[in-house]
């Protein structure tokens, strides 16, 4: 009976403890007692309730606006995990003195002194306003008396006047989150759309409940004559309409976890966005809001900051006429163009889809934004008689866009559409070529716009393969230790990528990286060809020696027959992955080795060739090895033949690292003869 009574008891707890209200500083002992999350005891915080509660009030006077409340609650770990104790609340402004306030913002964070739960207030020492630029405010609260174990909670109230534009709404963190809870309240009035992102699944409820809009008035009667009073009278009209309500309880939502080979971890965050679709008053015709990417393109394109920039000529004519005076064929003049643009104007580094100088100051003052450059670029190009336009997207920094919106896009490219085929052009790429775009715009797709007005989606991921093939020659002496010369050739977004790093830093800087990356390696007789001839391989060569390259036991040696080239460790560890593994690009890697052997050596056994492939021919593997009159010939070969792969493919992409992991492990046996 009393180890029943204690199962019920405990049970009860358990009961008790899960279903908190989480009501506003009812903060547990259990809570701030606990030391690591029960489900990810690596996180460094956890959010243990949040609620958002977004609702469209109607203010007399001041119309409708979008107040959303916050309330959320935190546990800290760890020091790692202090920074969750700080908050920040972006508040936008616009023109007319419309802006978005915060009040009713309150906090507190508990600790446990003594077995007692202790709780220390958010003042306003703690609570300041940094000025983002002319459009955005930043509310910044940093709670007090923050240590390891302590749990934070603060709530507050935001009041904007921009309801048709409701920022993302998020469900997943960096960290954990217990339980959240959304809440999106909508007048009958106003119909959004909305669009969801992430893999956490979600299902949200739909459900109404009734409202009232009261309308205050006053009218002054009366005084039509000197005996007759003035009266005022005060009138008030309730008016009924409909919430249209959605809701959305999660549990157990993991921890947003960036993973290698992801583009942009925001992109797969599980979220909400609230999009004004339709406004329908009373008695009113409705007025259709949400725009579909026709609309979104012609709109950009229709701009004077845009399609105005293209027609504008008069600023290079004459010197464009002189640079391909002469020259025929269309490619030849637009590369002249392209490097043109290139070598006179200077990328300031900033992104935009409309200039910031504008065109015609961009090329007198021989600098600009993406936009500035390729607009320009776009429209030489045209002048030329060249078929090119614009081609728009969003950077892998920006995410992607998820349905049809103006801000979905921050980057601007030009393409030339040849016969069946479409060059994509970059001016700001200095060391890119056609169709070698930089890894920051390589993102899914973008949207080329012609002057009629039609457009295309197209794809900005490259088909072509990025190789990396190196040729090596190495003596391996008694010892175990190698002398050799390796020659290494990059082409595609391999020799884009060289060209950028190596230009960065002095040589003397680079060698000792290079060193530094392989350990114990002396590198002597170092050369770069082709650096700056943009289209042909990227030739680096140098000698080397290298220690401890064999074991020598006994009569016996034994090394791999990649030595140091060999890849060593499966980069995907992990048994299950839900994000896209993002390479950026298809790429190849060769190596073809020749190794001298020591005297006194002949072979005793050699690794047996082998070859793998991934399913849909995703990826292929090939190892051959084989005696030479002076030695061994080794050939490795490993390509990766799409960019992207799917989660559902990982299983066999990591299965493919881990044999060819296996395979050059393998070692080769000599025998002193």
């Amino acid at each position: 009976m009393k180890k029943y009574t204690i199962c019920v008891l405990a049970m009860f707890a358990f009961i008790t403890l899960h279903a908190q209200d989480f009501d506003f500083g009812e903060v547990s002992k259990a809570e701030l007692e606990e030391t690591k999350h029960p489900n990810d005891p690596e996180a460094n915080a956890a959010i243990l309730f949040e609620k958002n509660y977004i609702t469209l009030r109607y203010i007399q006077g001041e119309g409708f606006q979008v107040e959303t409340n916050i309330h959320k609650r935190i546990k800290i770990y760890n020091k790692d995990g202090l920074d969750w104790a700080n908050h920040s609340i972006p508040l936008y402004k616009g023109d007319g003195g419309n802006r978005e306030k915060v009040s009713n913002l309150k906090g507190y964070t508990y600790n446990l002194e003594g077995g007692k739960i202790e709780d220390t207030k958010l003042r306003k020492d703690g609570i300041f306003t940094e000025k983002r630029n002319e459009y955005v405010d930043i509310e910044k609260i940093t709670m007090p008396n923050v240590k390891e174990g302590s749990v934070v909670e603060y709530r507050y109230k935001v009041v904007s006047p921009y309801y048709w534009n409701i920022n993302e709404v998020y469900f997943q963190y960096e960290i954990p989150v217990n339980k959240i809870e959304v809440v999106f309240e909508a007048h009958e009035y106003f119909t959004y759309k909305k669009h969801y992102k992430g893999y956490f699944r979600i299902s949200p409820v739909e459900t109404t409940r009734p409202g009232t809009i009261t309308l205050t008035g006053s009218s002054r009667n009366g005084g039509t004559s000197r005996t007759t009073s003035v009266r005022t009278t005060f009138s008030k009209d309730d008016i009924d309409f409909t919430f249209n309500i959605t809701k959305y309880n999660l549990s157990n939502v993991p921890a947003l976890k960036d993973e290698n080979f992801v583009s942009n971890i925001q992109n797969y965050r599980s979220a909400v966005k609230f999009e004004l679709a339709q406004v329908q008053m009373p008695n009113d015709i409705p007025q259709y809001l949400a725009k579909s990417w026709d609309d979104v393109v012609k709109t950009i394109y229709r701009s004077e900051s845009f399609g105005g920039e293209l027609e504008k000529s008069s600023y290079f004519k004459s010197d464009i006429d002189n640079l391909v005076a002469g020259v025929s064929g269309d490619m030849k003049k637009a590369a002249m163009i392209y490097f043109y643009v290139r070598d006179r104007i200077k990328w300031n580094g900033n992104y935009g889809k409309y200039p910031e100088l504008g065109v015609r100051k961009s090329y007198k003052d021989k600098t600009g934004n993406v936009a500035d450059m390729n607009l320009m670029l776009t429209a030489m190009l045209r002048h030329a008689g060249i078929n090119a336009n614009p081609v728009i997207l969003s950077t892998r920094s920006h995410g992607i866009t998820l349905f049809p919106t103006l801000e979905g896009f921050n980057y601007v490219i030009t393409a030339i559409e040849v016969e069946n085929a479409v060059i994509l052009l970059d001016a700001t790429n200095y060391y890119g070529e056609p169709n070698v775009l930089p890894l920051r715009a390589l993102n899914w797709s973008g949207r080329l716009i012609r002057k009629d007005g039609s457009w295309n989606q197209i794809s900005l991921m490259p088909q072509e393969k990025a190789s990396r093939a190196t040729m090596i020659n190495v003596t391996l002496d008694e010892n175990g230790d190698l002398t050799g010369k390796q020659r290494t050739q990059y082409t595609s977004h391999n020799a884009l990528n060289f060209r950028e790093m190596y230009a960065q830093v002095e040589e003397e800087d680079y060698l000792e990286r290079l060193e530094n990356s392989i350990e114990d390696i002396e590198i002597s007789e170092h050369s770069v060809k082709n650096l700056n001839k943009v289209g042909e391989p990227v030739m680096e060569s140098y000698a080397f020696e290298k220690e401890a390259q064999a074991e020598v036991i006994g009569d016996k040696m034994y090394f791999s027959p990649l030595f140091f080239l060999a890849t060593s460790e499966n980069i995907f560890k992990a048994e299950e992955r839900v994000y896209p593994v993002d390479f950026g690009y298809p790429w190849k890697r060769k190596i073809m080795m020749n190794i001298t052997l020591p005297e006194g050596y002949e072979v005793e056994s050699l690794p047996e060739a082998g070859m793998v492939k991934m399913p849909e021919n995703l990826g292929v593997y090939s190892f051959n090895i084989s005696k030479t009159a002076v030695g061994i010939s080794v050939v490795m070969s490993k390509e990766i033949n799409a960019s992207v792969i799917t989660p559902d493919k990982y299983g066999a992409l990591r299965e493919f690292y881990k044999m060819l992991v296996e395979k050059e492990k393998e070692k080769v046996v000599l025998k002193k003869i």
